[in-house]
C-alpha cells in the first residue's frame, strides 16, 4: 500500500475511534474501508433492530440514525459469498445488526445499570436477574461490533414469509418458546430469537435439537466456509477472521452519511 495512502486510513481510523474518557467534538465517519451491505450484497434481507423499539432495551438505540447494515468491505464480500451459498439451496440470509456505534454500547451499558427497567424482560431475558447481565457476559462496555466486523444475522427460507411489525403494547412472549409461540419472525427455527439472553441461545446447547440444529448447524458451517467464526454463547453472532481493524472501536453513527 502506498506511504500516502497508509497514512489517510490511519488519519481516518484515528477521527472515528472512541478515546476512553474522551468526548467527540463533531460527528466522525468512516474510514473507506466501510461500505452499506446494500451496495456489495442487495438480496440480504436486513432487520435492524435497534432502530427500532423491538430490542431488549425496547427504544431506539443512540446511534442508529438509518436501519442500515454498515461492515467492513472484507466482511460485506465475505457476507455475499454466504449468501451466494444459502440461494442456492433456496434460503437467504437476514441481518439483525452490523457495525454498532461505541454510543450505542454505552446506551446498553447506562439501560443495564438501571434495575427499574425491566419492560422488555419477558421476551428478552426471562430468567435472568438484570443485575446479572454483566457478571453472566450478556453486557459489556466494549462490543466486538465496533470494529465493524462482526454482524448477528440469521436464515430465513425462500420466499420470505411476511413478518408482521411489532406492537410495543402487545404482551411479549419469552425468546426460547417455540417458534410458534414467541415473535413471529420470519427465520426458520432456530430454536430462540435473536438476542435471547439464556442459555438455549448457545450454539452447541445440547437442548437444541431436530430442525432447529440443523438450521443453526447450516448458518454456522457455511459461515465458517465463508472465513467467520462464531460467538459460542450466541448463535447469530459472527466475526470476520482476519478483521481489518482488530483493535479499534469506532464510534460514527450507523447512517449513510458516515460513509465517504
Amino acid at each position: 500500500m502506498p506511504i500516502f495512502r497508509t497514512f489517510a486510513v490511519a488519519l481516518a481510523a484515528a477521527a472515528a475511534l472512541v478515546a476512553p474518557g474522551t468526548a467527540q467534538a463533531a460527528t466522525p465517519t468512516a474510514p473507506r474501508e466501510f461500505v452499506a451491505l446494500s451496495d456489495v450484497a442487495p438480496t440480504i434481507l436486513q432487520d435492524i433492530r435497534y432502530f427500532t423499539r423491538h430490542n431488549f432495551v425496547g427504544e431506539r438505540v443512540d446511534g442508529y440514525r438509518q436501519p442500515l447494515c454498515i461492515l467492513t468491505r472484507p466482511a460485506a464480500e465475505g457476507l455475499r459469498n454466504v449468501q451466494a451459498r444459502l440461494l442456492r439451496q433456496g434460503y437467504t440470509l437476514k441481518v439483525y445488526d452490523c457495525y454498532r456505534p461505541q454510543r450505542a454500547v454505552d446506551h446498553f451499558v447506562r439501560w443495564a445499570k438501571d434495575l427499574a427497567d425491566e419492560k422488555m424482560k419477558a421476551e428478552f431475558y426471562p430468567n435472568v436477574a438484570k443485575d446479572r447481565l454483566f457478571a453472566d457476559g450478556y453486557i459489556a462496555e466494549k462490543s466486538g461490533h465496533s470494529r465493524g466486523s462482526t454482524m448477528d444475522l440469521t436464515i430465513v427460507k425462500l420466499p420470505p414469509r411476511p413478518q408482521r411489525p411489532y406492537i410495543p403494547s402487545e404482551p411479549l412472549k419469552p425468546c426460547f418458546a417455540p417458534q410458534g409461540e414467541r415473535f413471529g419472525d420470519n427465520m426458520v427455527d432456530m430454536g430462540t430469537g435473536f438476542d435471547c439472553f439464556d442459555p438455549l441461545a448457545h450454539t452447541d446447547n445440547p437442548a437444541i435439537t431436530g430442525v432447529a440444529r440443523q438450521n443453526r448447524d447450516l448458518l454456522k458451517n457455511t459461515m465458517a466456509a465463508a472465513g467467520f467464526r462464531n460467538l459460542p454463547e450466541e448463535w447469530w453472532h459472527y466475526t470476520l477472521n482476519g478483521e481489518p481493524f482488530p483493535d479499534t472501536y469506532f464510534d460514527f453513527p450507523v447512517s449513510r452519511r458516515s460513509l465517504r
